[in-house]
């Protein structure tokens, strides 16, 4: 079983294992808001039911994390589009393409790198765009987040805990039914 966990604020954050949630209970970070009715934790001692849903008791603090490096993310700053002809390429053609060269001295990193067509690719070779007389759409550069990375909002869905639903937004209200009346 898995336990719904809540920000101080009472944002849901994350799913955890029961046990997880145990640890955080007797280390005195969460209260528990909600229990398993039929789901019980039996120690020699005591019994116990189990966490549902717990409660973070201060806020927390969150590191912001940069955005890793990686074809995919790359693939999602430039949108799937060909930096140079601005065609959106299917994942599975796209091409890394250095803007400055390695064989010139360019190093593989986010201000280097862009998503090409393979026939971008080609009639650039190992040249610079104005080497090449290519235009660029844009200049890369490290994102600080990622198009739709932005967040994430936990929904109830059918299959979830009844015990979550009190805790969990219906998104249809709060971002369709709103903004469309």
């Amino acid at each position: 079983m898995e336990t719904l966990v809540l920000s101080a604020g009472w944002e849901p954050l994350q799913v955890i294992p029961w046990q997880r949630a145990m640890t955080l209970m007797f280390m005195g970070k969460v209260e528990i808001l909600e229990e398993y009715r039929d789901k019980h934790i039996r120690t020699v001692s005591v019994t116990l039911q189990m966490p549902a849903v717990v409660r973070f008791l201060k806020v927390l603090k969150t590191h912001k994390r940069s955005v890793k490096f990686s074809r995919q993310n790359v693939y999602a700053r430039d949108k799937g589009r060909c930096q140079y002809c601005g065609h959106v390429v299917p994942r599975h053609d796209a091409t890394y393409d250095h803007v400055l060269p390695r064989a010139q001295g360019g190093t593989t990193r986010w201000e280097n790198v862009v998503i090409a067509c393979v026939d971008c690719n080609q009639r650039k070779a190992n040249r610079t765009p104005v080497q090449a007389h290519m235009r660029m759409l844009s200049v890369p550069v490290k994102p600080k987040h990622l198009p739709g990375a932005e967040g994430f909002m936990l929904t109830y869905k059918p299959g979830m805990p009844v015990e979550w639903t009190q805790f969990l937004t219906d998104t249809t209200y709060w971002y369709g039914k709103l903004e469309s009346e």
